[in-house]
């Protein structure tokens, strides 16, 4: 044991050192009562580049361990990874040794290198003389290579208590170079009614409670089984940590030290159970997980990070922190001042619009960035605070962006308000002459309730740039990205309250290339 511990962290190639020996014969088994699989949450890969690719999985026999440890104790594992060109794992084989420790939960994250761009490879883990599931992943196509076409899917919203996460079921089926989750992987809150499931313990607040709620929902078998079927790409929203926060500002008024402990205890779980590469690895409550991922010159996926450094929002409810709906009244809204993403995060953004070779720009972020207004009682027309309409200059900034720099066929793609919205995003919404600069498909929820189908028909009047609104859904899109031009489908369950409900296309969108503003049809 002392020798494979000397040698912790060793990534070689296979056949080049004696040293990798099989875990059957040199790793302690550690599984709880003798029979336990490590493997309990699965496998997963992620930010695939053209050489390498990040692989992804916790020791966990027993995953929620009041403890938070998973059913880990003592000194660090050993587990060995394999990499190949086939699903037996008989061409092309990588092998190395990764160490799981009790420092980050038992967690392994591999950055693969060595690789051929654009093919799929089959991967897994070995420990205590036991293999986990085979996962699949994909590298991407040379940097500059013409690519004719892209296929991924994206989610986000994903309330434990509310649905069966079938939605992932149908995107593990799917034909898929990529899926994009925009955040809400988990819920720290139960809200809503109707649960067909329930969270094991009452909101997190420390490490190994974040640790639990994210083996809770990494537990199920439709989510560890669209992980296992291609790399993943990722971004949070609030729930990850708390409802509505922004910034260092807790929707509840937290004392800003207690927050910033939850905060980089909720950020530390996010990483442990996450495919990231190590530069995204959490310091105390900080952790930069925006970033661009390319595929040749056909995408650059511009992927944001709108809660860590935005301004408090503006005009909240009395003695609370976090969203409000408010009118004209509330002319906080327009301070030139305020901001979702922070100015270095702002500044990068503009250098990845200035220097993006894609023919389609991919701007994965968390909420509806188009205006959504709608009327009270009164007839008072009024908008939320928590999306883009709480920072209307910060949105005019990025958009100035994009014109400013040609940005190429900009497609703004969302989730958070659990409903599918297509719309033109506009410079100006308050000149009907304003150009459309970008479109939008804003995906519904995986299974978080959502507002009626009624209640969003009647914002058609006060948006005319919407083309189409229904919340009375849940599900995801899938998109084809090619020469000619980004065919999305809105996908939608049948039912989340039914294990293995089946799938309709709600409605579909073409954007044509060179054309801004999305084409809706069969809604």
């Amino acid at each position: 044991m002392s020798a494979l511990l000397a040698r912790r962290g060793l990534l070689t190639r296979a056949g080049g050192s004696a040293a990798l020996l099989t875990l059957a014969a040199c790793a302690p088994d550690r599984r709880a009562g003798g029979g336990r699989s490590f493997f309990t949450l699965g496998v997963a890969s992620g930010y695939p580049t053209e050489a390498g690719v990040v692989l992804w999985t916790r020791l966990a026999p027993e995953p929620l361990a009041p403890d938070g440890s998973g059913g880990m104790t003592g000194s660090a594992v050993d587990v060995t990874w394999e990499i190949a060109e086939d699903e037996r794992f008989t061409r092309g084989l990588q092998r190395g040794r990764a160490v799981a420790s009790a420092t980050w939960g038992y967690s392994v994250h591999v950055e693969i290198g060595g690789l051929s761009p654009a093919r799929p490879y089959w991967y897994r883990f070995l420990a205590g003389g036991e293999s986990s599931q085979v996962g699949r992943t994909r590298t991407t196509p040379p940097q500059g290579a013409a690519v004719d076409r892209l296929r991924f899917a994206y989610a986000s919203c994903q309330q434990f208590e509310q649905g069966w996460f079938t939605a992932h079921r149908h995107i593990a089926a799917e034909d898929l170079d990529l899926m994009v989750f925009l955040g809400d992987y988990i819920y720290e809150s139960s809200w809503g009614g109707d649960h067909v499931r329930k969270h094991d313990a009452a909101a997190p607040e420390t490490l190994a409670q974040y640790r639990n709620r994210h083996a809770l929902y990494r537990g199920d078998a439709d989510l560890q089984a669209c992980h296992a079927a291609f790399p993943w790409i990722v971004t949070w929203d609030d729930h990850e940590v708390e409802n509505d926060y922004a910034g260092e500002r807790s929707e509840t008024l937290w004392p800003r030290d207690r927050f910033l402990a939850r905060r980089a205890a909720a950020y530390k779980a996010f990483y442990e159970h996450m495919p990231l590469p190590a530069a995204m690895r959490p310091q105390g409550p900080d952790m930069r997980i925006y970033t661009h991922v390319d595929y040749g010159t056909l995408a650059r996926f511009h992927v944001l990070d709108d809660r860590q450094y935005r301004s408090p929002q503006v005009c909240p409810r009395a003695h609370r922190g976090g969203s409000n709906v408010v009118g004209d009244a509330c002319t906080e809204r327009l301070d030139p001042s305020l901001t979702l993403l922070g100015a270095a995060q702002e500044e990068w953004v503009d250098r990845g619009f200035a220097s993006s070779p894609a023919r389609w720009n991919v701007i994965a972020q968390q909420s509806l960035m188009s205006r959504l207004r709608r009327k009270n009682a009164a007839g008072e027309l009024q908008v939320w605070t928590d999306a883009w309409d709480g920072y209307p200059a910060a949105r005019r900034r990025l958009l100035d962006a994009m014109t400013r720099h040609k940005l190429r066929n900009p497609l703004v793609i969302g989730g958070d308000v659990h409903a599918f919205y297509v719309s033109d995003v506009k410079r100006d919404y308050d000149d009907p002459r304003s150009p459309v600069v970008a479109s939008e498909i804003c995906g519904t929820s995986i299974t978080s309730q959502g507002p009626g189908y009624a209640r969003l028909t009647r914002l058609a009047a006060e948006n005319p740039h919407l083309k189409l609104a229904d919340g009375s859904v849940r599900g995801y899109v899938s998109m084809t990205l090619g020469r000619d031009a980004a065919r999305a489908g809105l996908q939608a369950v049948e039912s989340v309250k039914q294990k293995g409900a089946g799938l309709r296309t709600l409605a579909s969108v073409v954007v044509q290339d060179g054309r801004p503003g999305p084409l809706v049809s069969g809604a």
